[in-house]
């Protein structure tokens, strides 16, 4: 098989791909991961940790996980955005462990033909997971109480 016929049978079915992360990830390679020839528009959003919630000043916060699940129905996200959306490919990684105010918490990038597609798909995946997937969010708050939040319908959460 040549390069050409690898990088065909590639383009021919996208990678979806739904991570999980203990650590701090860097966004430029998957970025990369998702360039295509057939690709014209890039979407994708961050999510960080933000120092309040709800009128109440936070600290930080854990993300866990029933990690075999989250993997299981994340990826079930990404394959329904490609089937609703004329997309090329999707990636979503989300932290878990304890995360600092300004962290990068979730990432969501998708490639398309066009923009609107990138666009709407990147919403649809970002949305489904927070309602969807099995992470949990423990946040500490600087009153010295802390709160765990539930997964929100997508509207609630948007």
């Amino acid at each position: 098989m040549t390069d050409s016929d690898a990088s065909a049978s590639r383009s021919a079915a996208p990678e979806v791909r739904f991570a999980l992360s203990a650590a701090a990830f860097e966004i430029a390679p998957l970025r990369a991961g998702l360039l295509s020839d057939q690709a014209g528009a890039y979407a994708s959003f961050e999510g960080w940790v933000r120092d309040h919630h709800g009128g109440r000043a936070v600290l930080g916060l854990r993300y866990e996980s029933y990690a075999e699940l989250a993997l299981s129905e994340g990826e079930k996200v990404l394959a329904e955005a490609r089937e609703r959306f004329a997309i090329v490919d999707a990636r979503c990684v989300h932290r878990v462990g304890d995360l600092a105010i300004g962290e990068l918490a979730v990432w969501v990038g998708v490639s398309a033909a066009h923009r609107d597609a990138a666009f709407a798909a990147c919403r649809y995946i970002i949305d489904e997971t927070k309602a969807r997937v099995p992470i949990w969010k423990h946040e500490r708050y600087a009153d010295g109480e802390a709160d765990w939040l539930h997964p929100l319908p997508p509207a609630a959460g948007a």
